[in-house]
């Protein structure tokens, strides 16, 4: 049976990628059609020093004029903006000059800040035009860099954690800045015989919170988005073939630890590894890690939670995000097939060493993009070792329509005599086909999903379906989708939020499987005039049924939100809960709640003040019932800053869950603060502690970042860890050193 539906699996994604082949074209737009950009080769050296005094900024094509897209875009921009462009033999040149005056907002001077908050430029490219994948250059006034990978993904947002090297330099000349950029050909992907690519240019005037591009993007749409490119005209026939990138970059890692909580003493160690980067032609990668650390990676910021399932963590290691779209965007939030972090970490975050690791991505055609990526960990007490191997392939059709599809497998190397005790622990495999549909102006787009595991002894139940479909236009929006999960449905790789509830009073956890739908709709005003930038109504509902279809939870809301055009925003909200209890749950010392049916309501208001300005504030007040009982919680962000070096914050939540007796009450306190120091662009000091009573924990982290070389670093950190009950007792420390450094081959 197992060999059957891999056969039928197999037939299905193979007779896809055929007929792909016949209905996927690549065709210019008339949209793109009125924004074209004919760039010019140059021979001579361009210095990147902020001064525009090469013969060929004189001589090149001007893209201006630019469209505002943020917060409405209605009339001109308030300042103008100009683009030139060039390129050589090996790399592309751009000279921006933007037209401001006055002191520049800057969030600050690490790395990776990204283009909200900041007095910047961007480069959007699409070298294949085909609108499915990008690349995303940033610079700000102040020459800090960010730069990411794009996708079309419903989900698409920047994580800035795609590294690369190129070099940039800003100049202020009073009522006007320069950046001038230059990016190595060999630092993208791209198809040397392709004439047309796709690119915008954007910019941010953050003192005026306004955002403006060259082609028009929809205010509906974010500003980096790949549907809404112009058009760069090879002069020759396409961009010059460049030799292989290839980036070496080893590391040195030393570690002094306690941990008291598990009995072990005082050590010390040192550790050494590499990762390596081999471009194998224009449009594919190979990445190679071996005996991979993460020490320099901040750790999770902790939530309180007050649902009856775990949370989602965001993935925050840059080998699992870069291309992570190609696994990770498979099913929606909730349910997820590949979620990175099964690998390498145990389910309490705890770090189980990965010997080595290899993944290949890229284009094998310029409608094909293929990932595959082979993960190895090793032993960490009675954690076995583990295979984890992932293949995904997605085919571009139509004008801007994703035929994706994806093998999982997870290998543990027990030994046969737990295998027999425990079947299910032995493997774990997952496989599923999607199929994405976008109009060209993007602004419908239907998806539908078949999603299969496959465990030992399980024969049924095992599959996840999904179908929905999404409508985005400037005023209105509507989502709506339905799913079903089997209770059988594994993902060893995965992450499925709602499957396992908890029996507080047998403490122990049940599979159930569930149906799910989700109905949302929106209504956007844009005024051309007052202090609101966008005024938004939305209704939704997310709702999940039992098997035999009696509702298990609904989660009814209306929310209003604004947008004001000083860079403030406040949404309020009301909601209903309805929720047919199964188990007993607890969320107090008291006695858990009693299975049975409760409904309740709750009222939330948020505020976030002017990003922009010295001194900022988030609040939010929660209040209602709860259950059988009532919550309170208030929640405030404190912050500020000296632009660009210093940034003080403070982040206070308390929740006070009232229940009748004899289910009890509890406090649940998260307190926060953060200090960020940038001394200039290469230097950084990081450090924040976090006090939660729900987790028992006080977390305290400091984090120094020296960049003595571009993408080189030195980091040293200290981390500590203690118990809020009985308080400031410890449970470990560490103070660990890395230094690495970026060879191009």
């Amino acid at each position: 049976m197992k060999k059957m539906r891999f056969i039928s699996l197999g037939v299905i994604l193979l007779s896809s990628l055929l007929i792909s082949n016949a209905i996927s074209a690549q065709e210019i737009s008339e949209y793109q059609r009125q924004y074209q950009y004919n760039v010019k080769p140059y021979s001579s050296v361009i210095k990147i020093d902020g001064v525009l005094d090469e013969a060929i900024w004189a001589n090149s094509e001007v893209a201006q004029n630019f469209i505002k897209k943020y917060p409405n875009d209605i009339g001109a921009p308030k300042r103008n903006t100009e683009v030139r462009m060039t390129y050589d033999k090996d790399n592309l040149y751009f000279a921006f000059k933007v037209y401001d005056s006055g002191t520049h907002i800057i969030s600050g001077l690490k790395r990776d800040g990204g283009h909200d908050g900041n007095d910047c430029v961007g480069i959007i490219l699409d070298p294949l035009n085909k609108k499915t994948n990008g690349f995303f250059f940033i610079v700000n006034a102040l020459n800090v860099q960010s730069e990411d990978q794009l996708n079309n993904s419903f989900e698409d947002k920047l994580s800035m954690s795609w590294n690369s090297k190129w070099f940039s330099a800003t100049k202020d000349y009073g009522n006007f800045w320069i950046a001038e950029i230059m990016i190595p050909l060999k630092s993208i992907r791209y198809d040397p015989k392709q004439i047309q690519w796709g690119i915008n240019f954007l910019r941010v005037d953050a003192k005026n919170n306004e955002y403006s591009t060259w082609a028009k993007i929809p205010t509906n749409f974010h500003s980096y988005d790949l549907g809404h490119t112009g058009l760069l005209n090879w002069t020759t026939n396409g961009a010059p073939v460049t030799s292989k990138n290839i980036i070496f970059l080893p590391y040195v890692n030393g570690n002094s630890s306690e941990d008291k909580e598990n009995g072990k003493s005082l050590s010390t160690s040192t550790s050494t590894g590499f990762d390596a980067k081999l471009a194998l032609n224009a449009s594919l990668n190979l990445d190679l890690t071996v005996n991979p650390d993460f020490s320099q990676v901040e750790v999770d910021e902790q939530v309180t939670n007050l649902t009856r399932f775990n949370i989602f963590l965001p993935e925050k290691r840059n080998f699992f995000l870069e291309n992570s779209d190609l696994f990770s965007n498979f099913g929606i939030p909730p349910i997820r097939p590949f979620y990175s972090r099964t690998i390498g970490l145990d389910k309490d975050g705890n770090k189980i060493p990965i010997l080595f690791g290899a993944r290949l991505s890229g284009n094998i055609d310029p409608s094909t993009r293929i990932g595959v990526m082979d993960m190895q960990t090793g032993k960490q007490g009675s954690y076995s070792p583990e295979n984890f191997s992932a293949f995904t392939i997605q085919r571009s059709v139509l004008k801007r329509s994703n035929i994706k599809a994806y093998f999982l497998n997870r290998e543990n190397y027990i030994s046969e005599a737990d295998a027999k005790k425990n079947p299910l622990d032995k493997y774990g495999r997952n496989a599923g086909l999607t199929f994405e549909y976008a109009n060209t102006e993007g602004t419908f787009s239907a998806w539908a999903d078949y999603h299969q595991a496959f465990k030992e002894t399980v024969v049924d139940q095992d599959k996840y379906v999904q179908v929905g479909f999404m409508s985005e236009k400037k005023n209105w929006s509507f989502v709506s989708l339905v799913g079903n999960v089997g209770k059988n449905y594994y993902t060893d790789m995965g992450f499925v939020q709602m499957i396992n509830n908890y029996d507080a009073v047998r403490d122990t956890t049940i599979r159930l499987g569930f149906s799910n739908t989700f109905n949302q709709v929106a209504y956007k005003i844009l005024p051309a005039t007052g202090p609101l930038g966008k005024l938004q109504f939305r209704v939704e509902d997310f709702a999940t049924f039992h098997p035999d279809n009696s509702l298990n939870e609904s989660d009814a809301k209306f929310s209003i939100q604004t947008d004001f055009k000083n860079a403030s925003f406040a949404n309020m909200s009301v909601s209903n809960t309805s929720l047919n209890l199964l188990y007993p749950i607890s969320f107090t010392n008291g006695t858990p709640l009693p299975a049975g049916y409760y409904q309740f309501n709750q009222f939330e208001t948020m505020y976030t003040s002017d990003v922009r300005k010295p001194f900022g504030i988030i609040g939010m007040i929660t209040l209602g019932q709860f259950y059988n009982g009532s919550v309170q919680g208030a929640s405030v962000g404190v912050s500020w800053k000296s632009q660009p070096h210093l940034k003080l914050s403070l982040r206070a939540e308390i929740n006070k869950i009232e229940l009748p007796k004899p289910y009890g009450n509890n406090d649940l306190i998260l307190l926060s603060p953060k200090v960020e120091w940038n001394f200039n662009t290469s230097l950084f000091w990081t450090t924040f502690m976090q006090y939660n009573t729900q987790q028992n924990n006080i977390n305290i982290n400091s984090r120094l970042q020296y960049r003595f070389k571009p993408m080189s670093d030195f980091f040293l950190v200290y981390t500590d860890n203690y118990f809020t009950d009985p308080i400031f007792k410890n449970k470990n420390r560490a103070i660990i050193f890395k230094f690495s450094y970026w060879f191009n081959l």
